[in-house]
């Protein structure tokens, strides 16, 4: 199957929803299929093979945390060129709603289109104040996909329709066995991941809570992996505990791997805006036993708290004090470690790439065609009796159960 998969955000910044294209679109080559991601990069050589450079970005605010993206004549024109090239049994967009190559290529495409929703977030402005361009390409859309039970509330509250749900995955492979870091203590790391300059991801109330946790427990390290500011990092807690904080930055997967299975705990503090948890997942898949803020997203992976310890979300001291509980005590990290693991392999993309193969094949057997340049998708399109009609007909022939 020739499969074409629209990312809207820069390639080479980390972020959930590329790397869930990433695992999905090297799972779909594993068994075979041909795939290229068209996807916006700020940084062509981060490219892999399978991708193809939609323009350099622009960054703005998206869902409390800043998106890089692409959205001007010449991502049309790119897209539109990748169309016509592709010759795809199926074109599966992210985030299609947002200004980027998705909507792009849902303008300007026509037959077997699949959409995945990630977002979960109940204020979302944009999308509601764009209906009018917004619901004729969401329209021929056959098939949708949310990543978890908020996402797809919030893509109904927003666009109607329906969705089923399908989770993020994660590459087992690629984190299990992940060798530790050589001059850290495995009894001693606490690990955060992720950007170190978006509020939501917590990283406030950690800070907040380790002078407690460090006071505690002597020879104790914060390792920060991620980009951000480590000055402004710095700022945020008393000098002495400075020398007990590790910056790492941008890190590689394997680097990233190896900091997991380095940890005594992995800490997500994140406040909201999360669909889903795919560090825990990571984390996990790695060994390392997780401390999570209960949020819904999180307490789902979790299990509510069977496969790994969660704290009142943006509580500093219920923080601290469930991470100076789980240091201490290593029979229980011992089992939320193996028990991760055992969870992290019910996500595995060998498992979540069939259930997403299992929708592109219904959206073949209703389409019945390829993928097709569309000028009726484009905003003239749906003034025209021929381009009403069509929508209509694509929107009654499939429903998502």
């Amino acid at each position: 199957m020739r499969i074409g998969i629209v990312c809207p955000y820069d390639w080479s910044v980390p972020g959930g929803v590329k790397q869930h294209i990433q695992d999905l679109s090297e799972s779909l080559v594993d068994l075979g299929h041909y795939v290229n991601v068209l996807t916006p990069t700020s940084d062509e050589e981060s490219l892999p093979t399978y991708a193809t450079n939609a323009g350099s970005t622009i960054a703005l605010p998206y869902n409390g945390s800043i998106a890089r993206i692409k959205f001007d004549p010449a991502a049309f024109t790119r897209t539109r060129n990748w169309l016509r090239e592709g010759k795809f049994d199926i074109l599966h967009l992210h985030e299609p709603t947002s200004p980027s190559p998705s909507i792009i290529a849902a303008w300007s495409a026509r037959g077997p289109i699949v959409a995945t929703h990630h977002t979960s977030n109940d204020s979302m402005y944009a999308v509601k104040n764009m209906q009018f361009l917004l619901q004729p390409m969401m329209e021929k859309v056959i098939a949708r996909i949310a990543v978890s039970p908020e996402a797809k509330k919030t893509m109904i509250d927003h666009l109607g329709g329906d969705a089923v749900i399908i989770p993020n995955g994660v590459r087992v492979k690629n984190f299990q066995n992940a060798q530790k870091l050589s001059g850290s203590d495995p009894e001693k790391t606490i690990v955060f991941v992720g950007r170190l300059d978006e509020p939501r991801k917590g990283i406030q109330v950690l800070l907040e809570a380790m002078p407690k946790v460090f006071d505690q427990i002597s020879g104790l390290k914060l390792l920060l992996v991620g980009p951000g500011d480590k000055e402004d990092i710095l700022k945020s807690i008393d000098a002495k505990y400075h020398s007990q904080i590790e910056f790492k930055g941008f890190v590689d997967h394997k680097t990233k791997a190896s900091c997991y299975a380095t940890a005594t705990v992995y800490v997500a503090p994140n406040l909201g805006g999360e669909s889903f948890g795919i560090v825990l997942l990571e984390a996990m898949a790695a060994g390392a036993p997780v401390l999570a803020s209960d949020l819904p997203a999180f307490k789902r992976v979790l299990d509510d708290g069977k496969f790994g310890q969660l704290f009142k979300t943006n509580d500093a001291s219920d923080l601290s004090q469930s991470l100076v509980s789980l240091i201490q005590n290593k029979t229980k990290r011992d089992e939320l470690s193996a028990l991760g693991v055992i969870r992290a392999q019910q996500f595995d993309w060998s498992v979540i790439v069939r259930q997403i193969l299992d929708v592109y094949e219904s959206v073949k057997s209703v389409e019945g065609r390829n993928v097709r340049e569309d000028f009726r998708g484009q905003l003239y399109g749906r003034l025209t009796k021929t381009g009403r009609l069509d929508r209509r007909r694509v929107k009654n022939s499939f429903l998502t159960e």
